[in-house]
C-alpha cells in the first residue's frame, strides 16, 4: 500500500503546486501567505507544512514545474526534427493556453531583479541559458547562410529574446481589455522571423 501513499502525496504536491501559482499570479511572491494558500488547497498550515518546509521551497516547486513541462515538449519535439527556434515559439502558443503560470512568472521575474530574491538566482541563470541557447541557434543560421544579409547574429539572437519577453507582458495586458486586440505572441514572432531569416542556399 506504500505506492498508494506515495500516489497521494505526489497529488496533493501537485494540487499545492498548481495553487500556488494561481496565489504567486495575484500577489507575487513576497505578500503570498502559506496560511492562505493552505486555505485554498483545504489543509491545515502545518499540514501544507508537511510537504513544502518553507515559502522558498515552494516558490522551487513552482519554478521547476514550468521548467519541466518545457523541457519535456521541447525534447519530444527534437525527436521529431522540429527546428529549435520553432520550438521556442511553440513554448510561446503553449504559453498562451496557461495564462495562470505565466502570470505568476511574470510577477517572480520581475521581483526576482532584486538580489536579495529568493528566485534572482535562478532567473539569472535561465536567462543566461536560454540567451545562449538562442544564441546559439542563430550563429548556425549565419554559418549556413540564412541570416539576410547585413545582421548581425548576436544582436538577431538578442532582439528574438526580448521580443518573446515583451509581447509575454503585452499579452497579458491584452487579455479582457475591452476594444483592445488580443496580442498574438507566437504571430509577431513567426513575423519577426520572416523578416531575418531566408531559405536555405541550393
Amino acid at each position: 500500500m506504500a505506492h498508494v501513499g506515495y500516489a497521494k502525496g505526489r497529488s496533493r504536491r501537485h494540487a499545492i503546486v498548481e495553487a500556488a501559482i494561481l496565489l504567486f499570479a495575484e500577489v507575487g511572491y513576497h505578500a503570498a501567505s502559506l496560511r492562505e494558500l493552505a486555505s485554498r488547497v483545504g489543509m491545515t498550515h502545518p499540514g501544507l507544512l508537511h510537504h513544502f518546509p518553507d515559502k522558498a521551497a515552494l516558490l522551487q516547486a513552482v519554478l521547476a514545474y514550468r521548467d519541466e513541462s518545457d523541457r519535456a515538449a521541447v525534447d519530444e519535439e527534437a525527436q521529431r526534427g522540429i527546428d529549435p527556434i520553432e520550438s521556442f515559439v511553440r513554448i510561446v502558443e503553449r504559453n498562451a493556453l496557461r495564462r495562470p503560470l505565466i502570470e505568476a512568472f511574470a510577477a517572480l521575474e520581475a521581483e526576482a531583479t532584486t538580489e536579495g530574491h529568493p528566485a534572482h538566482r535562478y532567473f539569472a541563470d535561465r536567462s543566461e541559458t536560454t540567451m545562449a541557447e538562442i544564441r546559439d541557434e542563430f550563429f548556425a543560421r549565419a554559418e549556413r547562410g540564412e541570416l539576410a544579409p547585413g545582421l548581425d547574429p548576436e544582436h538577431v539572437a538578442r532582439n528574438f529574446a526580448a521580443l518573446m519577453d515583451g509581447l509575454q507582458i503585452q499579452w497579458l495586458y491584452s487579455l479582457g481589455s475591452e476594444g483592445r486586440e488580443r496580442v498574438d505572441m507566437a504571430a509577431h514572432l513567426r513575423s519577426y522571423l520572416s523578416a531575418v531569416l531566408r531559405e536555405r542556399p541550393a
